[in-house]
Protein backbone atom coordinates (compact mmCIF):
# COMPACT_ATOMS: atom_id res chain seq x y z
CA UNK A 1 0.00 0.00 0.00
CA UNK A 2 0.97 3.25 -0.73
CA UNK A 3 1.70 5.86 1.88
CA UNK A 4 -0.35 9.05 2.21
CA UNK A 5 0.23 12.07 0.53
CA UNK A 6 0.90 15.13 2.14
CA UNK A 7 0.62 18.13 -0.27
CA UNK A 8 3.58 20.29 -0.11
CA UNK A 9 3.95 23.28 -2.17
CA UNK A 10 6.82 26.06 -2.08
CA UNK A 11 6.88 29.45 -2.85
CA UNK A 12 8.23 32.16 -0.34
CA UNK A 13 7.85 29.97 2.48
CA UNK A 14 7.21 26.34 2.83
CA UNK A 15 3.59 25.28 3.61
CA UNK A 16 2.91 21.51 4.44
CA UNK A 17 0.83 19.57 6.81
CA UNK A 18 1.89 17.01 8.48
CA UNK A 19 0.83 13.81 10.98
CA UNK A 20 0.49 16.22 14.72
CA UNK A 21 3.57 15.35 17.35
CA UNK A 22 2.78 16.04 21.32
CA UNK A 23 4.71 19.18 21.31
CA UNK A 24 2.64 21.03 18.95
CA UNK A 25 -0.19 20.23 21.45
CA UNK A 26 -0.17 24.35 22.66
CA UNK A 27 0.08 25.39 19.24
CA UNK A 28 -3.31 23.54 18.64
CA UNK A 29 -4.92 25.10 21.41
CA UNK A 30 -3.69 28.56 20.07
CA UNK A 31 -5.26 28.10 17.08
CA UNK A 32 -8.53 26.81 18.44
CA UNK A 33 -8.89 29.35 20.50
CA UNK A 34 -7.46 32.43 18.10
CA UNK A 35 -10.34 30.75 15.38
CA UNK A 36 -13.27 30.75 18.03
CA UNK A 37 -12.74 33.74 19.57
CA UNK A 38 -12.28 35.66 16.26
CA UNK A 39 -14.28 33.61 13.13
CA UNK A 40 -17.08 31.92 16.04
CA UNK A 41 -17.74 34.27 17.88
CA UNK A 42 -21.17 35.03 16.34
CA UNK A 43 -21.40 31.13 15.98
CA UNK A 44 -20.55 29.37 19.50
CA UNK A 45 -21.87 30.67 23.13
CA UNK A 46 -20.01 33.50 24.42
CA UNK A 47 -19.55 31.47 27.69
CA UNK A 48 -17.83 28.86 25.99
CA UNK A 49 -15.61 31.43 24.51
CA UNK A 50 -14.88 33.02 27.73
CA UNK A 51 -14.40 30.79 29.75
CA UNK A 52 -12.10 28.90 27.67
CA UNK A 53 -8.96 27.72 28.92
CA UNK A 54 -6.12 26.98 26.83
CA UNK A 55 -3.89 24.97 29.10
CA UNK A 56 -7.10 22.75 29.60
CA UNK A 57 -7.55 22.55 26.00
CA UNK A 58 -3.49 21.76 25.15
CA UNK A 59 -3.58 18.94 27.85
CA UNK A 60 -6.97 17.49 25.74
CA UNK A 61 -4.97 17.61 22.50
CA UNK A 62 -1.60 16.34 23.67
CA UNK A 63 -3.54 12.88 25.31
CA UNK A 64 -5.45 12.85 21.38
CA UNK A 65 -2.05 12.83 20.12
CA UNK A 66 -0.45 10.64 22.04
CA UNK A 67 -3.53 8.19 23.23
CA UNK A 68 -5.43 8.17 19.97
CA UNK A 69 -8.96 6.51 21.05
CA UNK A 70 -8.53 4.33 18.10
CA UNK A 71 -6.44 3.51 15.39
CA UNK A 72 -8.96 5.11 13.07
CA UNK A 73 -8.54 8.66 14.68
CA UNK A 74 -5.63 10.81 13.90
CA UNK A 75 -4.55 14.85 14.12
CA UNK A 76 -2.84 16.54 11.06
CA UNK A 77 -1.27 20.02 11.40
CA UNK A 78 -1.13 22.86 8.86
CA UNK A 79 2.53 24.50 8.58
CA UNK A 80 3.65 27.98 7.09
CA UNK A 81 7.49 27.78 7.49
CA UNK A 82 7.79 26.44 11.18
CA UNK A 83 4.42 27.91 12.15
CA UNK A 84 1.29 25.56 12.90
CA UNK A 85 -1.75 27.62 11.50
CA UNK A 86 -3.96 25.36 11.45
CA UNK A 87 -5.16 21.71 12.29
CA UNK A 88 -7.51 18.96 11.37
CA UNK A 89 -8.79 15.84 14.16
CA UNK A 90 -10.70 12.91 12.26
CA UNK A 91 -11.92 9.44 13.57
CA UNK A 92 -14.87 6.79 12.94
CA UNK A 93 -18.42 9.04 13.25
CA UNK A 94 -20.66 9.07 16.47
CA UNK A 95 -23.02 6.53 15.54
CA UNK A 96 -26.56 7.75 15.63
CA UNK A 97 -29.16 4.89 15.75
CA UNK A 98 -31.97 6.26 13.23
CA UNK A 99 -29.15 6.24 10.29
CA UNK A 100 -28.34 2.99 8.69
CA UNK A 101 -25.22 1.76 7.68
CA UNK A 102 -24.14 2.81 4.07
CA UNK A 103 -23.26 -0.10 1.85
CA UNK A 104 -20.75 1.68 0.67
CA UNK A 105 -18.71 1.47 2.86
CA UNK A 106 -17.27 3.31 6.23
CA UNK A 107 -17.22 7.13 6.97
CA UNK A 108 -14.36 8.98 8.70
CA UNK A 109 -15.30 12.19 10.17
CA UNK A 110 -13.60 15.41 10.51
CA UNK A 111 -13.82 16.41 14.31
CA UNK A 112 -12.37 19.60 13.66
CA UNK A 113 -10.36 21.41 10.42
CA UNK A 114 -9.58 24.94 11.93
CA UNK A 115 -7.16 27.49 10.20
CA UNK A 116 -6.03 30.79 12.20
CA UNK A 117 -7.37 33.57 10.69
CA UNK A 118 -4.82 35.36 9.80
CA UNK A 119 -3.30 32.61 7.12
CA UNK A 120 -6.61 31.84 6.04
CA UNK A 121 -7.19 32.05 2.21
CA UNK A 122 -3.71 30.35 1.43
CA UNK A 123 -4.45 26.93 0.99
CA UNK A 124 -3.58 25.74 4.19
CA UNK A 125 -7.68 24.29 4.86
CA UNK A 126 -7.40 22.98 1.73
CA UNK A 127 -4.08 20.75 2.39
CA UNK A 128 -5.62 19.95 5.42
CA UNK A 129 -8.74 18.20 3.94
CA UNK A 130 -6.43 16.43 1.58
CA UNK A 131 -4.75 15.00 3.78
CA UNK A 132 -7.42 13.83 6.18
CA UNK A 133 -9.05 12.05 2.74
CA UNK A 134 -5.81 10.66 1.57
CA UNK A 135 -5.48 8.92 5.63
CA UNK A 136 -9.09 8.44 5.31
CA UNK A 137 -8.78 6.33 1.74
CA UNK A 138 -6.12 4.37 2.98
CA UNK A 139 -8.02 2.86 5.45
CA UNK A 140 -10.60 2.33 3.46
CA UNK A 141 -13.01 4.94 3.90
CA UNK A 142 -15.76 5.33 1.45
CA UNK A 143 -16.66 9.04 2.52
CA UNK A 144 -15.97 11.88 4.81
CA UNK A 145 -18.29 13.31 6.76
CA UNK A 146 -18.17 17.00 9.21
CA UNK A 147 -20.92 18.65 11.61
CA UNK A 148 -21.31 22.63 10.94
CA UNK A 149 -22.83 25.30 13.05
CA UNK A 150 -25.76 26.12 11.24
CA UNK A 151 -24.75 29.52 10.93
CA UNK A 152 -20.93 28.72 9.99
CA UNK A 153 -21.36 30.22 6.47
CA UNK A 154 -17.64 30.61 5.78
CA UNK A 155 -17.19 26.81 6.84
CA UNK A 156 -20.39 26.10 4.62
CA UNK A 157 -18.74 27.54 1.54
CA UNK A 158 -15.29 26.41 2.25
CA UNK A 159 -16.87 23.00 1.98
CA UNK A 160 -18.78 22.85 -0.83
CA UNK A 161 -16.26 24.39 -3.01
CA UNK A 162 -14.09 21.07 -2.46
CA UNK A 163 -17.32 19.70 -3.01
CA UNK A 164 -19.20 18.63 -0.31
CA UNK A 165 -22.35 18.81 0.27
CA UNK A 166 -25.40 18.95 3.09
CA UNK A 167 -26.03 15.01 4.30
CA UNK A 168 -29.77 16.22 5.22
CA UNK A 169 -29.05 15.69 8.51
CA UNK A 170 -29.10 18.01 11.37
CA UNK A 171 -28.94 17.70 15.36
CA UNK A 172 -28.83 20.34 18.13
CA UNK A 173 -26.40 20.32 20.81
CA UNK A 174 -27.00 21.64 24.43
CA UNK A 175 -24.62 24.52 25.04
CA UNK A 176 -26.14 25.64 27.83
CA UNK A 177 -27.80 29.01 27.42
CA UNK A 178 -28.57 28.33 23.73
CA UNK A 179 -29.17 25.60 21.67
CA UNK A 180 -26.34 25.11 18.74
CA UNK A 181 -28.00 23.85 15.69
CA UNK A 182 -25.58 22.02 13.19
CA UNK A 183 -25.85 20.15 10.04
CA UNK A 184 -23.95 17.26 8.77
CA UNK A 185 -21.60 17.69 5.35
CA UNK A 186 -20.49 14.63 3.64
CA UNK A 187 -18.12 14.04 0.39
CA UNK A 188 -17.71 10.70 -1.16
CA UNK A 189 -14.04 9.35 -1.89
CA UNK A 190 -12.63 7.57 -5.04
CA UNK A 191 -9.37 6.35 -4.06
CA UNK A 192 -8.18 9.64 -5.48
CA UNK A 193 -9.56 12.04 -2.64
CA UNK A 194 -13.09 13.82 -2.97
CA UNK A 195 -15.03 12.77 -5.93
Amino acid sequence: MEPPRFPRLTGDAAVSVRPARPDDAPDMARVQAVTWRTAFRSVLPADVLDEWDEAAAAEVWRATVVRPPTPAHGVVVALDGATVVGFAAYGPPEVDPGEPASADGPTTELAILLVEPRWGRRGHGSRLLAAVADLAGATGAARLSMWVAEADEVTARFLESAGWARAGWARTLDTGDEPLREVRWHAELDGEGVR
